[in-house]
């Protein structure tokens, strides 16, 4: 860097090659309080099995996450994540069946008996079987919720 100066009729002349550096900010601090620690773990027991309520509020669709044929082929069982009851329950299974697929679609929402109770976030593996009127066969499974 150069800098040119006139004083009284004299040119004086500076120069650097340096330059300091900035000074080091310290980073902004989280309180503990509000720090969000992922976990992830795998599951420690078996899915918990469920059956549909039927009597669901706030009503969605679901994907499962495993299927598995049992009985011959003549009934499925689902697996997929969840939350905790009765903020998150199985309202109903659809199950849609044709020559060629079976489409089935879980729905969940949440009970009416979880007024005015906290909801905590935790992640729940679920099962449920459901019958099929035929025998899953070579007929292809689709899970109703995918896009």
């Amino acid at each position: 860097m150069t800098t040119a100066t006139l004083l009284a009729g004299s040119l004086v002349l500076a120069t650097s090659c340096a330059t300091s550096p900035p000074a080091a900010r310290p980073l902004p601090q989280t309180p503990a309080e509000h720090v969000v620690t992922p976990v992830t773990t795998a599951p420690s027991k078996a899915p918990e099995p469920v059956k549909p309520t039927g009597d669901a509020i706030n009503v969605h669709k679901v994907r499962w996450t495993k299927a598995t044929a049992l009985s011959r082929g003549k009934q499925v069982r689902l697996t997929w994540w969840s939350g905790v009851e009765p903020c998150t329950v199985l309202d109903k299974v659809k199950v849609k069946e044709t020559a060629k697929k079976v489409t089935i679609t879980l729905y969940e929402g949440t009970s009416p008996k979880a007024k005015n109770v906290s909801c905590i976030m935790l992640a729940v593996e679920k099962t449920t079987t459901v019958k099929l009127k035929h025998a899953l066969g070579k007929r292809k499974l689709v899970d109703g919720a995918k896009p």
